[in-house]
């Protein structure tokens, strides 16, 4: 979901001799700073913490379950790159200010405390605190896009309050509120953000292609047809609906298939070939080939074949973690005033997100005896890519930009 810098000149940064607790530090200068570090610090963090409780090896009062890993990884870690990206991207889009200074500082520290709540707070104040943090978060968005009238982008308000919707149902459930499956509210999320991912994607990905990898010969360039993009979401939309109202196989699967194949026509279309050379490329368009194999794999799910989680770790590890860090990245990169370019460090970052999704995916699917050495596998590339973006990265987001812009 990577963005271009703004376009206007901005004036000179004044931020660089302020202490980090300061709304003037440049960390709470823009939305993608502090969020991006505080996920990524999150994500190395929580996947050992899960492992650790799956195994047995976790002692005392920490509430680390199977539902708390559910739940943190889509409306904690997940959630929190969305916000920052579209506090970021929104400034872009509207022209008008997204929360920054105090505002932001305050809304971090509700993410945090969040956080600290689901793993050992009282149940229903955990779910008050961490609810709460989505629909703040969201409502300055809101106001920017409506008063800016950029009404092409309010739908990811909708999305949000979806989202947000899907987050209180599982606090409900959680509270025995209604009797609902904890799975049930995080797979309709983890649809939403696959469909944020999707339409994100459409839009840029085939213009960071045409940019960042030209070819040659003029004819052969990247197509983005919203026709095709509006097809596919509209496609992957339904075959959601039908999984999560748990509708009959033969119709939950040929729904799911369609999508799948949509997603992966788009996807050709934007000559994913042309990247093999550029990491900051390849990242996005073989992360959003997951959302095809996705697709696939609960269509196979739904007929029994394999198990539901093949088809959501899928979505989550293979596609959303992979464009969120290769989103990441390049968001970073051209909001701190760097090059567009991609080094070694990146390279390990995306390899071992892909490595550890396919490990993921072989233990669900594969042998008994192997499904621990590969959750511990996937588990440590996944930490080790996160961990890496934060050691790497965590300059580039506390200073100010380096051509001296706000932001």
């Amino acid at each position: 979901m990577a963005i271009t810098p703004i376009s206007e000149p901005s004036p000179p940064s004044t931020t660089g001799g302020a202490a980090p607790w300061h709304a003037r530090h440049a960390v709470w200068q823009l939305g993608f700073r502090p969020f991006y570090l505080m996920a990524a610090v999150f994500a190395a963090i929580s996947i050992p913490l899960w492992l650790a409780s799956y195994a047995g090896l976790l002692a005392g009062g920490l509430q680390v379950g199977l539902g708390w890993h559910m739940h943190e990884m889509v409306f904690g870690f997940a959630l929190a790159v969305v916000v920052g990206f579209l506090y970021t991207a929104g400034r872009n889009w509207t022209g008008l200010p997204t929360p920054h200074g105090a505002r932001l500082m305050a809304l971090v520290a509700l993410w945090l405390a969040g956080r600290v709540a689901m793993l050992c707070g009282p149940g229903l104040v955990a779910a008050l605190v961490e609810w709460l943090f989505l629909p703040l978060a969201a409502w300055p968005l809101y106001q920017a896009l409506r008063r800016s009238g950029n009404t092409r982008n309010l739908f990811l308000v909708g999305l949000l309050a979806l989202l947000a919707l899907a987050n209180g149902l599982f606090h409900a459930a959680v509270l025995g509120w209604l009797p609902l499956s904890l799975f049930v509210p995080v797979q309709a999320a983890i649809f939403i953000i696959v469909l944020i991912e999707s339409v994100i994607g459409a839009r840029v990905i085939p213009m960071f292609t045409r940019n960042g990898a030209p070819d040659i010969n003029p004819n052969r360039t990247p197509v983005a047809s919203p026709k095709r993009a509006l097809v596919a979401v509209a496609c992957m939309a339904t075959a959601a609906i039908a999984w999560l109202a748990g509708a009959p196989a033969w119709l939950t699967a040929p729904l799911a298939l369609v999508a799948a194949g949509v997603s992966l026509a788009n996807l050709l279309a934007w000559q994913p070939q042309r990247t093999l050379r550029v990491p900051l490329l390849w990242i996005l368009h073989l992360s959003y080939a997951w959302i095809g194999v996705g697709f696939a794999l609960l269509a196979a799910a739904s007929l029994g074949l394999l198990p539901a989680s093949a088809a959501f770790h899928a979505l989550t590890v293979g596609s959303m973690a992979g464009l969120i860090i290769g989103m990441m990245t390049r968001t970073t990169l051209g909001h701190t005033g760097r090059p567009l370019t991609g080094g070694r460090a990146e390279a390990a970052m995306y390899w071992l997100i892909q490595l550890g999704a396919l490990a993921r995916l072989l233990a669900a699917v594969g042998p008994a005896a192997l499904a621990m050495p590969l959750l511990l596998a996937a588990g440590a590339c996944w930490s080790l890519a996160f961990g890496l973006f934060a050691y790497v990265y965590a300059p580039y987001l506390w200073r100010a930009r380096v051509d001296g812009r706000e932001g």
